[in-house]
């Protein structure tokens, strides 16, 4: 246990014991009796510990969660009804995006069209007015037109 030293001897290795001296219990005083009402306050728990000391004091009950609230029961029909008017919801909301659609492309298509009719126009207009083709034409009278073989003969 010791490290063996030269100069130590068997008489000088003594250990000493050491022993606790106990712990007088402390004086019980009885707990002054209170007049109270019933059921007012909580009942006071004694203990008393190994030692003979007694320890007094108010019962902590563990707090309990409340219950847990039954969920009314749902009728089938209420939730067909609210079902079905979910999907109305959606078949109006994909109606209303269907025919916006239908005007965005309806417009498109009429400026389009427009745009065509600006265009062509104006190529006729062009070659209606334009001084760079034929200057001796020859006007022709159509309502005096007779057609014989492909020609005109007035």
């Amino acid at each position: 246990m010791y490290p063996e030293h030269p100069t130590h001897t068997p008489a000088e290795r003594a250990v000493d014991v050491h022993r606790p001296t106990p712990i007088t219990p402390a004086a019980i005083h009885p707990a002054p009796v209170v007049p109270m009402q019933p059921g007012t306050v909580p009942s006071v728990a004694s203990v008393v510990l190994p030692d003979g000391r007694v320890v007094t004091g108010y019962a902590i009950n563990p707090a309990q969660p409340e219950p847990l609230a039954t969920k009314p029961t749902i009728s089938r029909a209420a939730v067909n009804v609210a079902l079905g008017g979910v999907g109305f919801l959606a078949v109006c909301g994909g109606l209303l995006l269907l025919t916006t659609f239908i005007t965005a492309l309806t417009a498109l298509i009429t400026q389009l069209i427009t745009l065509a009719a600006v265009i062509f126009g104006g190529w006729i207009a062009v070659q209606v007015f334009s001084t760079r083709g034929h200057h001796d034409g020859t006007t022709v009278h159509i309502r005096k037109a007779i057609f014989k073989r492909n020609h005109f003969h007035g």
